[in-house]
């Protein structure tokens, strides 16, 4: 088990005015993806056309995370995220162009979907171990509370001010707003450094290829993280095609529009917020695997009663919406502590980068799966047996020896 480096009194000014500024960038960025991900709906129509969203959005992460997390231990974590920000805000601007002059094209919005998760891939194992250097050891559960909040506010904030963004603007004054909120992310990390952990004495000279054998060695030599991320991979492969047919779902079979969409994630995000919120104040006397899988299971189950919910019920589906969000809330938040706690400092960028791995496989697979599946058997099919089997995952997990020992060690 590893702890926090001692960090300075006045380390509250630090960490709150960067984390605002990231909150604000990722903000913009989720609104962005939603007013993205509904013009392909309307556009298209096509389950096929989401699914190859999804998969651009994801794949970067299995291709670049682990040279990403690689850098982010090696490198200054500051400058890291810095750059992937103003390399996003700039492809956002090019995207924007291509709407004002009519000139876009579907292609044009995998591209900068796999752009922008290209930059996520490095940014995110930096940001994600960053946070040990930012905060004392024993904020690290509130922390993880905040930043789950913060998904909250995201889904809150995003849906209903995408769909009002695109009633007030032309599209590609919506997107417009992503890169204010990109610079604005950019703006706290000028002034402000990020502290980077030492790399040991020789270590500094050894390859990239070594350290990325470092990484995967620090997790296959752990039976419980090993195990913990092997389940995460299987939850993901199962759950992830729900996420990016959720406005196909909403679109066919509820006979709603963007405003339902918008309604159905907004709640959802309360429900995130609700949960970060409880995690984030209340001190975990249990063990933290125990409230991970059990979380998971209930948010995944509730995923396939949200398409079981008749056409006329759509009231339905937003509860076991945002029943999901809740759950997957006080899921996702003591993961997140969990592994901030047992992985060493020197290696969280290249295990948080290789956990980004696992998702960037794991979720174009399930979408490739997912894609034909809902063109033959309708999008409702897809939610409920990725719902159903992911919770079965979820719950065989607890009978799983190395994951209650993960704490242990």
């Amino acid at each position: 088990m590893t702890t926090a480096p001692i960090q300075p009194k006045n380390w509250k000014p630090r960490f709150f005015t960067i984390w605002s500024g990231q909150a604000l960038s990722l903000v913009g960025s989720a609104l962005t993806q939603f007013v993205l991900v509904w013009w392909i709906t309307q556009e298209t129509g096509s389950p096929t056309a989401l699914a190859t969203a999804g998969i651009m959005g994801m794949l970067p992460s299995a291709i670049f995370s682990p040279l990403g997390g690689v850098i982010a231990d090696r490198i200054s974590r500051r400058m890291v995220m810095i750059i992937t920000d103003a390399i996003t805000a700039l492809c956002m601007l090019i995207l924007v162009v291509l709407f004002a002059t009519d000139s876009i094209q579907l292609w044009h919005i995998y591209t900068l979907m796999f752009i922008r998760a290209t930059m996520q891939a490095f940014q995110h194992p930096a940001s994600a171990a960053s946070t040990m250097n930012l905060v004392p050891n024993h904020w690290l559960d509130r922390v993880a509370g905040m930043n789950q909040t913060l998904q909250g506010v995201m889904i809150i904030a995003s849906a209903p001010l995408g769909a009002l963004a695109l009633a007030a603007f032309p599209i590609q004054g919506a997107l417009m707003i992503d890169v204010v909120t990109a610079v604005l992310g950019i703006v706290p990390l000028l002034f402000f450094k990020i502290p980077q952990p030492k790399i040991p004495q020789g270590e500094d000279a050894k390859t990239i290829l070594h350290d990325l054998n470092a990484g995967v060695r620090t997790i296959r030599t752990n039976p419980g993280l090993l195990t913990l991320y092997a389940i995460t991979g299987l939850v993901v492969l199962t759950i992830m095609p729900t996420f990016a047919l959720t406005p196909l779902l909403v679109k066919d079979h509820f006979a709603g529009g963007v405003n339902q969409v918008a309604i159905m994630e907004g709640l959802a995000g309360i429900g995130m917020l609700l949960g970060g919120v409880i995690i984030g104040l209340w001190k975990l006397k249990i063990r933290r695997a125990l409230i991970v899988m059990i979380s998971f299971g209930i948010s995944c189950g509730t995923v396939a009663l949200t398409a079981l919910a008749p056409t006329p019920l759509f009231w339905l589906a937003v509860f076991w919406w945002f029943l999901s969000g809740f759950t997957f809330s006080t899921g996702n938040a003591p993961m997140m502590a969990l592994l901030q706690t047992v992985i060493p400092n020197e290696m969280q960028g290249r295990a948080f980068s290789l956990l980004n791995m696992i998702f960037g496989l794991a979720g174009p697979l399930g979408l490739i799966i997912a894609g034909p599946m809902a063109e033959l058997f309708g999008v409702r099919a897809v939610f409920i047996v990725g719902g159903a089997l992911s919770a079965a995952i979820c719950f065989c997990a607890l009978f799983l020896r190395p994951l209650w020992n993960l704490e242990k060690h």
